[in-house]
């Protein structure tokens, strides 16, 4: 309960209220924790005594050529349930920190207390990880999944939707104390909200509206966004069998993948050809970029002239006006990008085929 990582942050914490030596002794005597590394480890008898007697003790001048490894100051047992797990000490003149004692000790067994909910909680967020994990794996549902389903109240009958939200900065990660939160945010005890992995939270949903499911997802955006500046990219599967949900998953994450490039909440079911771009290879796309579109790498403006050519559905007088520029320098270019990648944008083949290509560009810079 009391180990040396926990006591060395409570004696770093605890310091910002006080600048006198402190230590963290366990049940034992041996100190794990102090201000003065040099005393870790060393057996110190007054604490020992306050553990088996339960009560502080005023360590004295007298007091320290009687008992061993003690300094003056005042010790104080720490409680959690009712049982000490150790004893905080307080280095000094004894009329004058006995007044930081009562203080320090309830501080002391808050941070335990904090520390071990924290614990309960991580424990928790792994064990419905590890069930979630097991669901979405299961082609056939034993009468162990059952049982475990009823620990988590999960009802395994209901039809579900997966939702994945994955963070948009790779370094952040979804605390406990964030999950939590966004259960509360979600209010919907049906639906299943796990912590999966770092960066990702994965929602098992049983509400088949999609008007509602979008309207609940950008609260919780909002609410994220307020309470700890993070975004999230959201990726939609579709409704099913409790037993298919790992088809659904697939989905989800079909859809997560267009999101971090649009920025939208992506439905799967809306998915027409980005379903399709999905399934290609990376390295069949960069064969892609290398047989059309590789002796323009280097001309950004004929690049961004394809680009805008696309933005404004082929229409030559909308590019030409988007470029600024007159139409017969707009034919020009054109006539230039034909000469280098032989591809005629007046040739329906030949104009998806740059589409792709340039499409597969901007997703490998992005990335």
């Amino acid at each position: 309960m009391l180990s040396p990582h926990l006591a060395k942050k409570i004696v770093s914490d605890v310091r910002c209220l006080i600048h006198e030596d402190l230590i963290i002794v366990d049940t034992h005597g041996i100190i794990i924790a102090s201000t003065d590394p040099t005393r870790i480890g060393q057996f110190h008898e007054g604490a020992f005594l306050v553990c088996q007697e339960k009560q502080k003790r005023i360590i004295t001048k007298e007091d320290e050529g009687k008992l061993k490894g003690v300094k003056a100051g005042i010790n104080l047992p720490v409680f959690f349930h009712g049982d000490v797990i150790g004893v905080i000490g307080i280095t000094g003149d004894p009329a004058n920190v006995s007044p930081y004692g009562e203080l320090l000790k309830k501080m002391t067994e808050l941070l335990i207390q904090e520390n071990y909910y924290t614990e309960q909680l991580q424990l928790e967020a792994r064990a419905l990880e590890t069930f979630v994990f097991d669901w979405l794996q299961a082609r056939e549902w034993s009468p162990s999944l059952h049982e475990r389903a009823q620990l988590f109240h999960i009802d395994l009958a209901c039809s579900r939707r997966v939702i994945i939200a994955s963070l948009n900065e790779t370094k952040q990660t979804i605390s406990v104390d964030m999950w939590k939160y966004v259960q509360i945010v979600w209010s919907d005890a049906r639906d299943v909200i796990v912590r999966w992995g770092n960066d990702r939270l994965l929602i098992l949903q049983t509400d088949d509206d999609k008007e509602r499911t979008i309207a609940k997802l950008k609260t919780m955006q909002r609410a994220l966004l307020d309470k700890y500046d993070v975004t999230l990219h959201i990726g939609c599967g579709k409704m099913g069998d409790s037993k298919q949900v790992y088809h659904s998953y697939k989905q989800a994450e079909r859809a997560l993948h267009i999101s971090k490039q649009t920025g939208d909440i992506v439905f799967d079911e809306d998915l027409r050809l980005d379903m399709c771009l999905e399934d290609i290879s990376p390295a069949t796309k960069q064969e892609l970029i290398k047989r059309t579109i590789e002796p323009l790498i280097h001309d950004e403006e004929l690049l961004h002239t394809l680009r805008t050519l696309f933005a404004n559905d082929l229409s030559l007088k909308r590019t030409a006006e988007a470029l600024h520029i007159h139409i017969n320098t707009l034919h020009y270019r054109l006539k230039k990008i034909q000469d280098y990648t032989k591809l005629n944008v007046r040739h329906l083949e030949h104009i998806i085929t740059l589409y792709l290509a340039i499409r597969f560009l901007d997703e490998t810079t992005k990335k």
